[in-house]
């Protein structure tokens, strides 16, 4: 393998338990495990782990911790472990034997208890160590078939690109090629999760039953971050039965159309003879961010405009079709069949919220109303990431961190940003907003992306 020295961001620190199951936290993300045994649930946090390596095209250290001890590791994208030099094991000691009567003999006993561990020392890491094909390195394994044995010569190590930020990034400029900063590369890292494109749409719900929490500017700017980094195919659907406000917020295209115009066209739209370009009747693309949004209709009285469960389920069907990524602004009553339907499509959970105190209660108390519903919706609530925005010019950073450290034990993660006067009032634009309000708008597309 590889003789250079793995650095140390990102921090993954893993455990498992004797009945199977276990976590891994990767860059302060938490991927639970379950499985049947220790040794499965060894190879699960190892496959996530080796996926990170690949992702950052190098090796990554990392620390897991069994019912034998904690052990360092240094994990490779090809999922080969081997212990980390660099770094002490700390076996789990076992209990002496009760003191024996004065009477017994000592040196036998002392014998007794030295010869294993001469004759045969633990293996280090005690089953984490394993090679490529993710099996733990056996005495008995069969010996290697010639292509086995021979290196591809497609292997490669990808090379880090040099820094592009900051003073590191100007000696580049000046011919000088230097690594890129932790800051810089945990940017990065950010970048490849929303540029991601998964297997099969994925829908987002923002959400939160008060209204001005936020929900709207989060649903927008996840879009753009989505669709700016990852490409096309995302929409911004507003399911909203009260004065949605999502097409306030957004430029709208060369037509008037919602919601309500695309239900009558549903069938047609899934039929075997609609084409994509045909859904640019009913949608308002946005030429800067490069995503779609599907209004609702503000002007109209709720009355007027009413949808059901039903409808909801031919929109989604429709959004699934033509969209990689579905991005849902919700209403603000729980209880209406259109909200509970869009759980029932939700594969990612977001609380948009405020550093107000009744927009953070309300938020969690969602998450604890859904985690009592029923299984599905517990485990989106568990896994749910909240966005708490600094929407008050005199509110503190500390405020914004207090909120966020609320949501420690309800939610997988909790990202916060900044106030920013382009996110006030008027249409959203990413692009409009400071560096730092971005980097964090990035920070939270990225913890979205690893939820999916």
């Amino acid at each position: 393998m590889s003789a250079e020295t793995p650095a140390t961001w990102p921090r993954v620190q893993g455990t498992i338990h004797e009945d199977g199951t276990g976590e891994v936290t990767i860059s302060g993300s938490v991927h639970p495990v379950s499985t049947d045994s220790l040794d499965d649930a060894r190879t699960a946090i190892v496959g996530l782990v080796a996926e990170t390596a690949r992702k950052l095209g190098r090796d990554v250290r990392a620390t897991m911790t069994d019912p034998d001890g904690q052990w360092p590791l240094v994990i490779h994208g090809d999922g080969t472990v081997e212990p980390d030099a660099t770094a002490e094991a700390k076996p789990r000691t076992v209990p002496d034997v009760a003191d024996e009567p004065p009477a017994a003999p000592v040196e036998p006993v002392t014998e007794a208890a030295e010869a294993p561990a001469e004759e045969a020392e633990p293996e280090p890491a005690h089953g984490w160590v394993r090679a490529a094909d993710g099996s733990a390195p056996a005495t008995s394994a069969p010996f290697p078939t010639r292509r086995e044995r021979r290196q591809s010569f497609l292997t490669q190590q990808q090379s880090e690109e040099p820094a592009t930020q900051g003073w590191r990034g100007l000696m580049t400029h000046l011919g000088l090629r230097l690594s890129p900063s932790e800051a810089e590369r945990a940017e990065r890292a950010d970048v490849q999760a929303v540029s991601q494109h998964w297997p099969g749409p994925r829908t987002i719900a923002i959400v939160n039953g008060k209204g001005g929490a936020g929900k709207t500017p989060t649903t927008v700017l996840l879009s753009a971050v989505f669709a700016r980094f990852g490409g096309a195919g995302v929409l911004a659907w507003d399911n909203n039965q009260t004065r949605g406000t999502l097409g306030w917020r957004t430029d709208q295209g060369p037509h008037e159309a919602t919601l309500l115009e695309l239900l009558p066209q549903v069938d047609r739209l899934l039929s075997t003879g609609a084409q994509s370009a045909d859904l640019a009747h009913y949608v308002h693309h946005q030429p800067r961010d490069r995503f779609d949004v599907l209004r609702s209709k503000p002007m109209e009285l709720a009355a007027e405009q009413r949808i059901d469960a039903s409808d909801v389920d031919a929109i989604h069907q429709v959004a699934a079709k033509y969209y990689r990524l579905i991005f849902i602004d919700s209403g603000n009553d729980e209880s209406d069949p259109m909200w509970r339907r869009m759980i029932d499509h939700t594969d990612q959970l977001v609380v948009a919220t405020t550093t107000r105190d009744d927009h953070a209660e309300a938020g969690a108390l969602l998450l604890e109303a859904l985690a009592d519903r029923d299984e599905r919706a517990a485990a989106l609530a568990e896994q749910a990431i909240v966005v708490v925005t600094q929407a008050d010019p005199k509110a503190h950073s500390a405020d914004v961190q207090r909120v966020a450290a609320g949501y420690k034990d309800l939610a997988r993660d909790a990202i916060t940003i900044p106030f920013d006067p382009a996110m006030v009032d008027g249409i959203l634009r990413y692009g409009s907003l400071r560096p730092a309000t971005q980097r964090a708008w990035l920070a939270a597309g990225a913890a979205v992306a690893r939820g999916l």
